[in-house]
């Protein structure tokens, strides 16, 4: 009708202009077509609504539809967090000092939080039932037509189902879940019971000890020191604005302390943005507004507060990520899925992954570590107060010249990096078990967050020399200890397109020496000889991979790379991997994976996991010894002389390999006894070059570990015995020159040797 009446007054105005019977005409002609086109929007709105309604119900359909008790027990679980234990259930930490959530009931909490809460992120909070369909229709329609700007949808109740129930992966599938379980979770809920919820399970950024924190109450104890039913307006608003992005706007840095006034601003703006909202809405007058955005709300904030966190950072956060990986795959099993369905997929992996990371804050587990406290406590002491680590050096890019830039987390912008110090990683672990018994993830957590002991990749330089070269050439035939090498220039196929020859590292040549010499002194030119003799036998994955070095790429030539054995590879490797390596020779060849995960129980002492000893045949017990024994060499006549000098216990059967990569720019030092591997490692963090005696710095500061664990632990650190000597090992006189057994005129020449 409307159309007709529209249509009506054209006609009108066509019949006044005085038009032709041909006008009459069109006219009857474009009425029809105008019909069908009104036919088809009516039929395609239809027919779109169809589609659409068909495309939510597949991306649901596999969604099991959950009871009010079901999704009580999700919504609501966040009261139990888990706990980290040292070894010999000395209790160290809750998991929720890396999220620390205090909960709370709504009766405890002020009106002004409530109203500054829903004001902000739900204004139609109090009349809708979980969804708003028009935010939803143009959430979708800036998504479909990719626009540059994209507006949320979400209101309290589908943040809620986000974050307890679903996962926080970008899709339609994920979002169509949450609008179906928002809608059911609204039949279930009172808004208060709602509310409630939400205000104990958001994020609001960080404390002043720089601890990330959840939940109204922890917040307002958090940042103002005030119970949350005690918060003022400005207050409120000011927390009230912290979830939309918690990091930005919180008033505390990362590692504690209030963030400089700079980068106060965009908090003190978006609690300016909340109180407006709060006036638009009139949760407030025109007085409490003005009063309100005058207040000096920076007067309120706490002083920062020590936390365990702040005591052993590098510890909490690596049990939590290892707790969190093991986890990851403890909840995809119960659900039927393999080890290999979450290596073979991202999207399964990041699932269970979200799901661990919220089972260890919610659901009270008790994890049990093999960490010795007395000795972790140690080894931290004795780093903080080494005092020859080198010089800070200006973090400089050595390719282009220029200085090192960062983003400042504050303010956004670009600022030099600054002097860096030299940085150190550490790692000890008892042979027969793998047990990492304790380890050094850094100077100055405040500085570098960086885990260099198990996280941050390097060259590893020549202690990977016994790994890939003489081990291995030894177990497949083609070297013994005694066994000539010619050091001397020679192009290897591999270099001769650059035209030079590899030198050793004091740029000479040391002629016809034994593999044993050879390896104490660290000669280069031999070691590749060496590896070089065996490349064609494929060594990394025979042995390397083995031994836990499973980061190797095959793709980038690691595998086939003279200068791996030099410590040269594409992704590098931990300290920990290498140290881990090194404990092979005193276990008779068989590698044991380290690991820091004894066990996790659930509240009730239900064991979910327990970690198990699978040993790995690399070498035979006698390539294995002869390893140790060519090590032995190196802390008594080698490169290795300084960390035994420096140790208090003289008599423990030490052996263990030097390595340097190029420049220097990282100094290692692995060793190894009867018992326990340790490992040391120094390097700048941008690569600069070490200042000179960088070997001797980091071996003395092997050697003060060593002696701090040692007056801990004797009976673990300083075995009375040596290695076993298998059978099958003996000792022969053979000519220095030609590696026979020697003749009269070797003899009359005094090039005798003997060797085992």
């Amino acid at each position: 009708e409307t159309i007709q009446q529209w249509w009506t007054k054209i006609k009108g105005f066509l019949n006044r202009v005085n038009l032709k019977r041909t006008s009459r005409i069109s006219y009857h002609i474009i009425w029809n077509i105008l019909l069908v086109f009104i036919m088809i929007g009516i039929i395609g709105t239809f027919f779109a609504f169809g589609l659409g309604a068909g495309y939510f119900a597949s991306l649901v359909a596999d969604e099991k539809v959950m009871s009010e008790e079901q999704m009580s027990k999700a919504i609501y679980n966040y009261e139990e967090t888990s706990e980290l234990y040292f070894d010999n259930n000395i209790f160290l930490s809750d998991v929720s000092t890396e999220l620390h959530r205090e909960e709370t009931t709504l009766d405890k909490v002020s009106e002004h939080v409530k109203n500054a809460v829903i004001a902000t992120e739900d204004e139609y909070f109090e009349t809708h039932n979980g969804i708003i369909p028009k935010a939803i229709m143009r959430a979708v329609f800036q998504e479909v037509t990719n626009a540059d700007t994209k507006t949320g949808g979400s209101t309290l109740t589908q943040q809620i189902i986000k974050n307890q129930i679903l996962t926080n992966e970008v899709s339609f599938e994920r979002k169509a879940k949450e609008i179906l379980l928002a809608m059911r979770l609204e039949q279930f809920f009172e808004k208060d019971e709602i509310l409630e919820a939400y205000l104990n399970i958001v994020p609001f950024g960080r404390n002043s000890s720089g601890q990330n924190i959840a939940g109204i109450q922890t917040a307002a104890v958090g940042i103002f020191g005030k119970n949350a039913d005690e918060l003022n307006i400005p207050q409120s608003a000011f927390i009230a604005g912290l979830p939309q992005s918690p990091s930005y706007y919180t008033p505390f840095a990362n590692g504690g302390g209030l963030k400089s006034e700079e980068g106060l601003q965009p908090g003190l703006e978006r609690m300016r943005t909340v109180l407006d909202r709060m006036h638009r809405e009139n949760y407030i007058t025109d007085e409490e507004y003005e009063e309100a955005i005058t207040y000096d709300i920076t007067q309120d904030f706490i002083q920062p507060q020590q936390s365990i966190r702040q005591k052993y950072p590098y510890l909490i956060e690596e049990l939590t990520n290892r707790a969190t990986d093991i986890l990851t795959v403890v909840l995809a099993e119960e659900d039927g899925y393999m080890k290999e369905d979450l290596d073979n997929s991202e999207t399964l992996r990041e699932e269970y992954k979200i799901r661990a990371e919220r089972a260890l804050g919610n659901n009270g587990y008790r994890i049990h570590s093999t960490i010795d406290k007395e000795i972790y406590d140690a080894f931290q002491k004795v780093t903080k107060e080494y005092t020859n680590y080198g010089p800070d050096k200006l973090a400089i890019n050595e390719v282009t010249g220029k200085t090192i830039m960062v983003t400042d987390e504050e303010t956004g912008e670009e600022k030099p990096l600054g002097n860096q110090p030299v940085q150190v990683g550490a790692e000890l672990i008892e042979n027969s078990t793998g047990r990492i018994i304790a380890f050094v993830g850094g100077r100055d957590y405040e500085i570098s967050q960086k885990n260099y002991a198990t996280r941050v990749r390097r060259p590893n330089g020549s202690t990977m020399k016994p790994l890939a070269a003489y081990a291995p050439a030894m177990e497949l035939g083609y070297l013994q200890p005694g066994s000539v090498i010619a050091d001397v220039e020679k192009t290897f196929s591999q270099y001769a397109k650059d035209g030079k020859a590899p030198s050793n590292f004091s740029n000479r040549y040391y002629g016809l020496v034994s593999a044993r010499e050879a390896f104490y002194r660290s000669h280069n030119v031999s070691a590749l000889t060496v590896y070089d003799s065996s490349l064609h036998e494929n060594p990394v994955e025979r042995f390397l991979e083995k031994m836990g070095l499973e980061a190797l790429s095959r793709s980038d030539n690691d595998y086939d790379i003279l200068s791996l054995t030099l410590g040269t590879t594409w992704n590098g490797v931990t300290v920990e991997e290498t140290v881990n390596a090194y404990g092979t020779f005193a276990n008779q060849g068989k590698f044991i994976d380290g690991y820091m995960i004894e066990r996790i129980e659930t509240a009730d002492g239900e064991v979910v996991y327990q970690h198990e000893i699978e040993p790995v045949e690399v070498f035979s017990p006698q390539t294995s010894y002869l390893m140790y024994d060519m090590m032995r060499d190196v802390l008594t006549r080698g490169t290795g002389t300084n960390a035994r000098a420096n140790l208090r216990y003289k008599n423990v059967d030490w052996a263990g390999k030097t390595g340097t990569s190029n420049g220097p720019r990282d100094a290692l030092f692995m060793a190894i006894n009867p018992n326990v591997s340790i490992g040391t490692w120094m390097g700048y963090d941008y690569n600069q070059k070490l200042a000179d005696q960088y070997s001797t710095r980091n071996t003395t500061y092997w050697a003060q570990l060593v002696n701090a664990a040692t007056e801990i632990r004797p009976e673990l650190m300083a075995p009375s015995g040596k290695l076993p000597r298998p059978d099958g090992i003996v000792s022969r006189s053979y000519c220095a020159v030609s590696g026979m057994l020697p003749s009269k005129l070797c003899s009359d020449a005094g090039l005798v040797q003997s060797d085992i």
